[in-house]
C-alpha cells in the first residue's frame, strides 16, 4: 500500500470514527454494525432479488442461486431482524409464505445498486491485479523455497 492509499484509509477510518454521535466502544458503532450485515456473502443478493417485488422463499432460491436453504433461511431471519424485509404468511395448505423490502430495505437500494455498478465496472481491473499479485507472491515463495 502506498503511503497516498494509507493517508486514504487512515482518513476514512477517522471519519468514520469521529462521526457525530460516534460511541467510545467500536463494538457499538452503527457503522459496523450495518456494515457487517451488508457484507456477508448472500445480503446483497437476496435484497437485490426482492427490488422487483415480493418473493417466494423457493423463488428467492432459484433468484439468488447456489445458496443453501439453511443459509437462505438465516440469512432472511437476519434480515428481517434488521428491518430490511417482512415476512408474510398465508393461511393455506400448506402455509405459503412471502418475503418483500421493507421500506428501509428499500432505502438500501440505491447504495447497493452504486456498490453493484462499481463492481461490474471494476471487476476485470480487480482479476487483473489479483492475478498479478498472486504471480509475484508465487514467485516470491519459488525464491524462498530454494534458499538453503
Amino acid at each position: 500500500m502506498t503511503r497516498e492509499h494509507a493517508g486514504n484509509r487512515d482518513g476514512l477510518l477517522a471519519r468514520i470514527a469521529a462521526y457525530e454521535g460516534a460511541p467510545a466502544d467500536p463494538g457499538l458503532c452503527p457503522v459496523r454494525d450495518v456494515l457487517d450485515r451488508v457484507g456477508q456473502k448472500w445480503t446483497l443478493l437476496i435484497l437485490a432479488a426482492l427490488e422487483t417485488g415480493p418473493r417466494r422463499f423457493s423463488a428467492l432460491q432459484r433468484a439468488v442461486g447456489d445458496i443453501s436453504k439453511r443459509m437462505l433461511t438465516q440469512t432472511l431471519r437476519q434480515l428481517e431482524r434488521d428491518g430490511l424485509i417482512s415476512r408474510t404468511v398465508f393461511p393455506t395448505k400448506p402455509p405459503a409464505v412471502e418475503y418483500r423490502l421493507t421500506g428501509l430495505g428499500t432505502s438500501a437500494l440505491t447504495p447497493i445498486a452504486q456498490l453493484m455498478h462499481w463492481a461490474d465496472a471494476h471487476h476485470d481491473a480487480i482479476r487483473t491485479a489479483r492475478a498479478s499479485f498472486d504471480a509475484e507472491e508465487g514467485r516470491a515463495s519459488l525464491s524462498l523455497s530454494t534458499v538453503p
